[in-house]
């Protein structure tokens, strides 16, 4: 007989764990983004494989980017606080995977 009560509990620890790990990670991106860090990425050359951004549209954003960070109305030590949180962000979001690993995996309980 299947217990409904347990796979309740379990449905509801994966959709609070998965929240708490895509909220962390996203503050912790838009934290990076006000401290003038934007994070971009390059597009990467496959073989035969489709370039969604171009080398120009890359460099573009780069620019964007560096100009927005200039009109930052934060301070220094705002922007390093800023800093320190999307840290302490990423910190949280890797850790909460980790126990989560740890949960499943049976060998690292012993």
């Amino acid at each position: 007989m299947i217990d409904w009560l347990a796979f309740l509990v379990v449905l509801v620890a994966a959709l609070i764990g998965a929240a708490v790990v895509v909220s962390t990670y996203a503050l912790g991106l838009r934290l990076l983004t006000v401290s003038g860090r934007t994070p971009i990425v390059t597009p990467a050359e496959f073989t035969d494989a489709i370039t969604i951004v171009s080398p120009a549209e890359a460099k573009a954003a780069a620019k964007r980017a560096a100009k927005a960070a200039k009109k930052s109305p934060l301070t220094e030590r705002q922007k390093r606080a800023a800093l320190a949180g999307a840290w302490a962000c990423f910190v949280v979001s890797g850790l909460a995977v980790i126990y989560g690993i740890y949960l499943i995996v049976p060998a690292l309980h012993k």
